[in-house]
């Protein structure tokens, strides 16, 4: 594998990936993973769900990095990554996070993901990669039924968000307005603040792989396990009980599947519990890593 870097603001940036020749990589061009770093002490990788890339973690990355030093990413076609010129999937996704943890030295890093990135910390754990791993309403536990829903309530939200872009910070600016929109993501829409919520939802919007990422999770293979003993560290599984976008009976397949996991449920929490009950979640991904 061939690797080009640069060095920008006092630490080297990786710019690309290019797989050798015959790898099972040839067919997929790689790309840099924009990436922030704040705080001092043991790293902490966060990966961001759907929607505003890094910017998701505001709410509870300063808390974080007061702790440690927190590296937070920009998934490819999210933030200010660019896209994949190939497959999107899970698993791609994935390769990217493994490549980027590998480049940047820090081997046996504890993650934290939210959503569709809980999913791509969990998997990073299934292969070995990482150390101890928090997953916060981790999506790949839907049943058939349930992964229907999914994807004819959330594809329709996004493209109204889409047309109503230029009104979001109007709308998401009174606790009417965000009680419409963000029903399905929030257990308490109407008291969350505007700068909370805007940058997400204006992410579902503009982001060039949120369609991409949709069918990767609507359309592709569900998550698998790891057997008992086989993952590098703790794994903390967190779940809303109001969250109606994985629904807190998926918390039981996610277990099963993954039985090293500790479970912990956030009451009068939806989807996002850095949103809705930001010390909580800050509390638990402190415990559940080093």
């Amino acid at each position: 594998m061939r690797i080009d870097r640069t060095r920008t603001q006092g630490r080297w940036t990786l710019l690309a990936i290019r797989p050798l020749p015959g790898s099972a990589r040839d067919s997929v061009a790689w790309v840099t993973l924009n990436h922030i770093r704040r705080g001092n002490g043991s790293p902490l990788l966060l990966v961001h769900g759907l929607g505003a890339g890094w910017r998701s973690w505001t709410p509870i990355l300063d808390r974080l990095a007061e702790h440690r030093e927190v590296i937070a990413i920009d998934l490819p076609g999210f933030g200010e990554t660019p896209p994949l010129a190939g497959e999107v999937s899970i698993a791609t996704l994935t390769d990217s996070v493994a490549d980027f943890i590998r480049e940047q030295g820090l081997d046996g890093v504890s993650t934290a993901g939210q959503s569709m990135g809980g999913r791509i910390v969990l998997e990073l754990a299934r292969r070995g990669v990482g150390g101890d791993a928090v997953a916060l309403d981790p999506g790949g536990f839907w049943s058939h039924r349930e992964l229907v829903v999914f994807g004819a309530t959330l594809r329709p939200s996004i493209t109204l968000v889409r047309a109503l872009r230029g009104a979001l910070p109007a709308l998401l600016g009174n606790p009417v307005g965000r009680t419409l929109l963000l029903a399905q993501l929030s257990a308490r829409p109407w008291a969350l603040s505007p700068e909370t919520v805007l940058p997400d939802v204006r992410g579902l919007a503009d982001s060039p792989s949120t369609g991409a990422a949709m069918n990767a999770l609507t359309k592709g293979p569900k998550q698998q396990g790891a057997p008992a003993g086989s993952v590098p560290g703790r794994v903390t599984i967190g779940w809303g009980r109001r969250d109606l976008v994985t629904v807190p009976r998926q918390a039981s397949r996610a277990t099963e599947l993954f039985p090293d996991a500790v479970l912990h449920w956030f009451e009068r929490c939806g989807h996002f519990p850095q949103w809705d009950a930001a010390d909580e979640a800050t509390r638990l991904i402190l415990d559940g890593t080093h």
